[in-house]
């Protein structure tokens, strides 16, 4: 019998983490968590007002996921987190080794337009240039995929639940 991934879904702001992780949890029939959840207050209130997070903001951030999938290992589940830099996936993996990444991707202008019709967000499109430089995509030594966004969310929730059946099996 195959053991479910702890699948982090990764990606800049707008990219769709909290529709898609979701829809992918659903169909790989595991709980989702959402990252922004696992923010401290002071976090939220720094992004609300456009002010980028800088990394000693996102360790205990990152910490608090990586004890989640931890503890979801051999169970399976699904967590959003922007997990931008390579140090931020290392650290999750540093407290879930076997965790794989869905980078959710795609053009600047369509996920700039995405964020600009949702509401009730935290995150403004003004930080947008900051998470686009921030961002190192996945290495080739790290367990995952990289998923375009374009299309329905149920059309990004197959490619990526498909790119996922092409990894091998996790350890534990």
């Amino acid at each position: 019998m195959s053991t479910p991934h702890v699948v982090v879904v990764m990606g800049v702001a707008g990219t769709g983490k909290t529709t898609i992780g979701p829809l992918l949890a659903a169909r790989l029939g595991v709980p989702y968590a959402e990252g922004d959840d696992f923010h401290p207050p002071a976090n939220i209130a720094k992004m609300s007002a456009g002010t980028p997070l800088d990394d000693d903001d996102r360790w205990p951030w990152l910490d608090a996921i990586g004890t989640w999938a931890h503890e979801r290992a051999g169970l399976g589940g699904v967590v959003s987190c922007s997990a931008l830099k390579r140090s931020y996936r290392d650290r999750l993996r540093a407290a879930a080794p076997d965790l794989v990444f869905v980078h959710l991707a795609g053009d600047r202008a369509l996920i700039e337009d995405r964020m600009s019709h949702r509401q009730g967000h935290f995150m403004p499109t003004a930080l947008l240039d900051s998470q686009f430089a921030t961002l190192q995509p996945l290495q080739e030594d790290e367990a995952g995929a990289v998923v375009d966004v374009s299309g329905s969310p149920d059309e990004i929730a197959g490619r990526a639940a498909s790119a996922l059946t092409a990894l091998p099996e996790p350890t534990a």
